[in-house]
């Protein structure tokens, strides 16, 4: 029997395989051929992952608030242990921003399409407007429109509003699951997809901007990697000190097993019974981290947070925009809330990225080039993910100690 070859390998292939022919194209001039007639396949990807983003995030969303019902009985340590999620991912969407802007800033970052003139960067109106913006008048429109931080509010209200029912919910509770079996179905088959993407996308963009951009992706993971490794040591190791009273040295000693096995097998969910394991060497109670550590892998996404970050800086300098401080923090609080409704989802990184880069208006055309790479980008990210599921579940330990 014949083994199927991987996603993340045919990736790999197909990323290979066009730089090769993007490099062959550019040196016989046919970078016409290119954008005629490979670039228009790598669009239907795009327009199918960008046709997926809303539906995904509604269903999963709700689905996720419905899937925690049991935040009442575990009471405060949900409560503290959502709330470190939630802290520690807006300071990763800072930190990406942070690294992305030095990056950019410093001419690091490419600009590939000059002519893209027509973008103007939306005004900031401070914060107490856009904190009326993202409530919807209207919820077909911010469906139709793709205004993510409301289709996010939507489906904060529609979740909590069927946990409050009750039984009489359960019609709804059923059509919700049934409706995101079938989006993830759905999601599967277009994230299958992405080597066709990659391929067309990669030989685009080499045959037209050069062997130029190979050097800009390097320095884009470079990028990304440098906020992991900032995130762990200052957030998690620091957190770790300050709030369970254990040195940085211990705290990465113990928890190395689990870095180690999340960053080859890019799975927070497969790295688990590692995870407990390092965690109860630091001295998380046992029933905390059962908790935890379940939770976090679903919910916790620092290193996804970092990734996106990065990608949209990174691409905005692609199509020669320039982010304002406003959108910005239109990233953090997209990014934070979205961590939620689309972890533990396959795929989640590449439609958390479509998803910022929607509610901020840039194209989405170069996200092929993210895609290209991803693997790379998911291995630091799922390492950085787990070593903040271990870092909670000791702090947490200690907190609730403290109650006793």
């Amino acid at each position: 029997m014949k083994k199927k070859v991987s996603l993340p390998m045919q990736i790999l292939i197909a990323l290979v395989l066009g730089i090769v022919v993007g490099l062959i194209c550019s040196a016989a001039g046919w970078k016409d051929f290119t954008a005629n007639y490979l670039k228009p396949f790598g669009d239907i990807f795009v327009n199918l992952l960008k046709f997926i983003v809303v539906p995904v995030v509604l269903f999963s969303m709700i689905d996720g608030i419905l899937s925690m019902n049991d935040m009442r009985k575990v009471g405060s340590v949900g409560i503290k242990t959502v709330a470190y999620f939630m802290v520690t991912t807006a300071i990763a969407c800072v930190i990406g921003l942070v690294f992305a802007n030095v990056f950019n800033g410093a001419g690091l970052f490419p600009i590939l399409d000059p002519n893209q003139a027509e973008y103007e960067a939306k005004e900031f109106g401070g914060f107490m407007s856009t904190l009326v913006s993202i409530f919807p008048t209207n919820m077909w429109k911010s469906f139709t429109d793709a205004n993510m931080l409301q289709v996010i509010v939507i489906s904060l209200f529609f979740g909590g509003s069927i946990l409050a029912a009750g039984e009489k919910a359960k019609l709804c509770r059923d059509i919700v699951g049934s409706f995101y079996s079938v989006i993830e179905k759905l999601m599967a088959f277009v994230i299958s997809l992405a080597p066709i993407g990659v391929f067309t996308y990669m030989a685009w963009v080499v045959a037209t901007q050069g062997s130029e951009i190979l050097v800009s992706l390097l320095l884009v993971i470079v990028c990304a990697y440098l906020g992991y490794i900032v995130h762990a040591i200052v957030v998690y190791s620091l957190s770790a000190k300050i709030f369970a009273g254990m040195s940085p040295v211990k705290f990465f000693k113990g928890a190395f097993a689990a870095m180690v096995f999340a960053f080859t097998s890019t799975s927070s969910a497969a790295t688990l019974p590692v995870s407990k394991e390092c965690a109860a060497e630091l001295g998380a109670e046992d029933d905390i981290a059962s908790f935890v550590l379940p939770l976090g892998s679903t919910i916790n996404m620092d290193g996804t947070a970092i990734y996106q970050c990065v990608a949209t800086v990174f691409l905005a300098s692609c199509a020669n925009i320039h982010l304002t401080i406003g959108q910005m923090v239109i990233v953090v609080v997209t990014a934070t809330l979205a961590s939620i409704g689309t972890a533990g989802v396959s795929g989640a990184g590449m439609i958390m990225l479509a998803m910022v880069l929607e509610t901020l208006s840039i194209p989405v055309a170069y996200i092929g080039l993210i895609v290209a790479v991803d693997r790379i980008f998911d291995m630091g990210r799922t390492c950085l993910n787990v070593t903040g599921d271990i870092a909670c579940s000791v702090c947490v330990t200690k907190w609730e100690g403290k109650k006793k």
